[in-house]
């Protein structure tokens, strides 16, 4: 399996600083942040599959497994983090849901969003505050059924994160959770389809990650031949054109236009010759 490490440091600074304007934060704070996030990474699993029958707790208290978010029609957006994380969290939860209100595709029809608190201490109650948030600030349809918030013992959450390559651990003197900002794109058998990092998301990387997890078993037809011109750059962390594919496409393009181009062509000079024909009866007939 393909496992390929990336450093998140600088995403959590970048969350950070997003904030110096909103929250008092000390440069000292800013200068010791970096050695407290030793050693938290994303280690890519891509490939793998989740570990289906992992027990949780939905929002309404109800036992759940993640497998129960698994469908063969449609792909699972997983965000791993706590409810009552103190900044980067909410700042992932908010890229996501600003990100996802502009996409064409729709929450619990075309795709699902599951939400995984880290911490043990967290149940549904806080689970279910933290939907109605959501529920409140977006009116996106489907986003109440689309959008999971789950909770349970430390097990479970930390079998999830292994299997995704989360990396966390808790800091006691911050009394926080240290951890990275990502999320991971789920195909609907269930398999790591792709990482996306940071605390903002572009729309069309949220579409064709979800297109591509799918593997077109949604969005139009128009969609699929987007998706068909880009490809994920790691070193850009974003869907990119790939050159390749745009010019295979202008090619096969060229001689759709082409074809078509004759077609009429040939359409027209029957209509022509039927008509000379049709005419010529009628003089015949008229002689």
């Amino acid at each position: 399996m393909l496992r390929s490490v990336f450093r998140v440091r600088h995403i959590f600074i970048i969350a950070l600083l997003t904030l110096a304007t909103h929250v008092p934060v000390s440069a000292q704070l800013v200068q010791e942040r970096p050695r407290e996030l030793q050693g938290i990474d994303v280690r890519e699993h891509l490939g793998d599959t989740l570990p289906m029958g992992t027990s949780f707790f939905d929002e309404t208290g109800r036992a759940v497994t993640l497998g129960d978010y698994i469908k063969p029609d449609r792909p699972v957006i997983l965000v791993l983090g706590y409810y009552q994380c103190p900044m980067l969290c909410n700042l992932v939860f908010n890229g996501l849901a600003d990100a996802v209100a502009q996409v064409s595709l729709k929450p619990h029809t075309d795709y699902q969003i599951v939400a995984i608190s880290i911490n043990p201490q967290e149940g549904h109650e806080l689970a279910a505050a933290k939907k109605r948030t959501y529920m409140e600030q977006s009116r996106l349809d489907g986003l109440a059924a689309g959008w999971a918030f789950l909770s349970g013992p430390e097990a479970s959450s930390r079998t999830v994160a292994d299997a995704v390559g989360f990396e966390y651990y808790w800091v006691e003197s911050r009394n926080e959770y240290a951890h990275p900002a990502v999320i991971v794109l789920i195909s609907p058998d269930g398999v790591i389809s792709r990482y996306l990092y940071g605390i903002r998301f572009k729309p069309q990387d949220i579409k064709l990650g979800l297109m591509e997890a799918a593997r077109g078993r949604i969005g139009s037809t128009i969609d699929r031949i987007i998706l068909a011109c880009f490809h994920y750059d790691p070193d850009a962390g974003s869907y990119v054109v790939f050159a390749g594919s745009v010019m295979r496409m202008g090619g096969i393009l060229t001689v759709i236009l082409l074809g078509l181009f004759l077609g009429s062509m040939l359409l027209r000079e029957r209509r022509r010759r039927r008509r000379r024909l049709m005419r010529s009866e009628h003089e015949r007939i008229t002689a």
